[in-house]
Order: C-alpha cells, then sequence, then structure tokens
C-alpha cells in the first residue's frame, strides 16, 4: 500500500478518479479459470482502453462460482498486471466477516489498491442502520486498506444516505459503489461533499453526474471495455470533455454511442447478462469464455441475434 489507513481518504481523493470498470472472468469450457485470458483482457483494458482503474473479482467476476483460493488469485493477478499502469479495488464481498477480512488482508499483501465490501444480507432485520455501521467498521477495524462500500438491490435492501453518510466518517471508508435509484446517490453526493467518493454503475448517467455532481470516478461495470475498442475511444473521449468543462461536446459524443448501447440492450437476454458480455466480448476481439453455474450459456440462436445487432452497431474495430 502506497499509504496509511488514516491517509486513506486523501489518497482516494487524489488517484481513485477516471473511468474504472468491472472485470469479468473468462473460464475454459471444463469450467477451469483462464488466467492467460485474463491477463490479456487487463492488458487491452488498460493500454488499448485507457481504463484507469479495475474492480476484481466482484459480481461480474462470478466471485459466489470460485473458491476462496480462485478469489485470492484472481486479486493477485490482476495486482500483477495493473502494478504501476492502473488501479485496482479487490470485491471482498462474503457472508461471513472473516472470509471478508482474510480476503482483504489478501488484497493488501498481493498490492491492491483498494477493497469493496457489499451490504450483507440481512434476514428479517428493518431496521438496519446500527447494523451495517457495526458491521463495516469491524471490517475497517481489521484492515488498513481503503474501502469502499457497495449497497446493490441483490441484497435485499438498500443503505439509506444517513447510514452510508455515518459510515463515511470511519477513517478508511474512501468510496460507495451505490446501485440506487438516482435521488438517494444525489442526496447522499451533498450530504458529504467529497469526504468520499459517490459512485453507481449506471454509464448512461456518468455524464450527467460529472456535470450535476462533479463526479471525478466511475465505478463501475463492463460498459468501458464493451463500448469501446482500441480504434473507438468514444467513452473515454466523452469523459475527458465533461472534465474539460465541455459538455455540449460531451454530449453528441455521448449520444453517439446510443445505437451500440442498444444493440448490447436489445440482445440481452434477461437471464443471462453475465453470458451476454462475455460473447460480447469476443466479438470485440478479447476473451469472454464461458460461465459458471449456476449461470447460463446462450444459445446458438442468442448469439446469432447479439452478432447480428453487434455487426450494425457502428463500433470501429
Amino acid at each position: 500500500m502506497n499509504y496509511t489507513k488514516h491517509q486513506a481518504k486523501d489518497y482516494a481523493r487524489e488517484t481513485m478518479r477516471g473511468i474504472w470498470a468491472a472485470a469479468l472472468n473468462p473460464f475454459h469450457a471444463d469450467g477451469s479459470f483462464n488466467e492467460a485470458g485474463l491477463r490479456s483482457n487487463i492488458r487491452h483494458w488498460i493500454d488499448d482502453l485507457h481504463i484507469k482503474g479495475l474492480f476484481i473479482a466482484g459480481k461480474q467476476g462470478e466471485f459466489w462460482a470460485m473458491s476462496l483460493q480462485e478469489r485470492m488469485d484472481n486479486m493477485t493477478i490482476a495486482a500483477n498486471e495493473c502494478a504501476g499502469k492502473a488501479g485496482t479495488i479487490m470485491s471482498i464481498s462474503d457472508q461471513n466477516v472473516d472470509t471478508v477480512v482474510q480476503l482483504g488482508l489478501h488484497a493488501q499483501a498481493c498490492g491492491a489498491d483498494y477493497v469493496v465490501v457489499h451490504t450483507p444480507m440481512l434476514s428479517f432485520c428493518t431496521d438496519r442502520d446500527e447494523l451495517l455501521y457495526t458491521y463495516y467498521k469491524r471490517i475497517c477495524d481489521r484492515l488498513d486498506i481503503g474501502i469502499a462500500m457497495w449497497s446493490h438491490p441483490d441484497s435485499g435492501y438498500i443503505m439509506e444516505p444517513e447510514t452510508a453518510a455515518r459510515i463515511a466518517e470511519l477513517p478508511n471508508i474512501v468510496a460507495i459503489k451505490y446501485s440506487v435509484p438516482r435521488e438517494k446517490y444525489v442526496k447522499l453526493t451533498h450530504m458529504i461533499g467529497d469526504k468520499i467518493q459517490v459512485s453507481t454503475s449506471l454509464e448512461d448517467d456518468w455524464l450527467d453526474n460529472i456535470e450535476e455532481l462533479g463526479w471525478k470516478l466511475y465505478l463501475c461495470s463492463s460498459p468501458p471495455y464493451q463500448l469501446q475498442t482500441a480504434n473507438d475511444l468514444r467513452m473515454v473521449e466523452y469523459t475527458e470533455l465533461a472534465f474539460a468543462g465541455k459538455f455540449t461536446e460531451a454530449r453528441r459524443v455521448r449520444d453517439s454511442l446510443d445505437p451500440v448501447r442498444a444493440a448490447i440492450k436489445s440482445t440481452k437476454p434477461a437471464g443471462k447478462p453475465t453470458a451476454h458480455g462475455k460473447y460480447w466480448q469476443e466479438l470485440l476481439g478479447q476473451t469472454g469464455g464461458h460461465v459458471r453455474h449456476p449461470m447460463l450459456e446462450l444459445t446458438d440462436t442468442e448469439k446469432a441475434a447479439t452478432h447480428a445487432a453487434f455487426e450494425t452497431c457502428g463500433l470501429k474495430l
């Protein structure tokens, strides 16, 4: 780590900026991990697509289908490939707090920049404020690395802005990936100022959030490497224009990607988002690969429809 626990907020404020992407993990047909494929993807994402940081071993990466050792290996591979070239934020989310801490200690040891911890599933609880504060405090107390909160309806609830603001006071909380209705993340942004980075994964709102909320971090999903190629960097372009205050030009570039967004959304089966994302990667020349159970693979018909939409979406290969 390049900072101490009590320097985490300042360090993140300076370095946790720009477009960060959540990595899909490539698996072979027999289910084994495709390390070479992941390394190749990471180099492409950093060198060709200019992605500033990578979110590793998260839900996009099917962490629930991986062993504890595989998750740690996943982090080590990414930290090695990104060292000195891009930031890393490792998902250490788990229902077992000891597992969260074990993964966090590994992240610290392997050279990660940050970790992210999803809110836990909480059966029967309706008043969650004290429980969630205590949960994150326990993890913060046992780790020195900068920690991002992560709230998504997958938990069965969403963290309230007031709770997130309270947790943000902990010394090594540096960010939140806040996958909630816009009014909630707007409220939180106004409540905490620049104390921590607030972000959401919806690329559609990224430009508006730069202009209206002063956001500097996209954290993070797959659009940075699904909407772009080495010869077509329109997400990077509109982001840089927005950071420079050239919002009219930025909107023109952003809106030009609408056919690509439509091609992805119109062909993605509701029950197969991960397989669809990996097949789209393959169409882009990246390593996609297979999914692990319980995720489902695309049918040949679904692949054909996706391929047809890809061919006419306007991305320059």
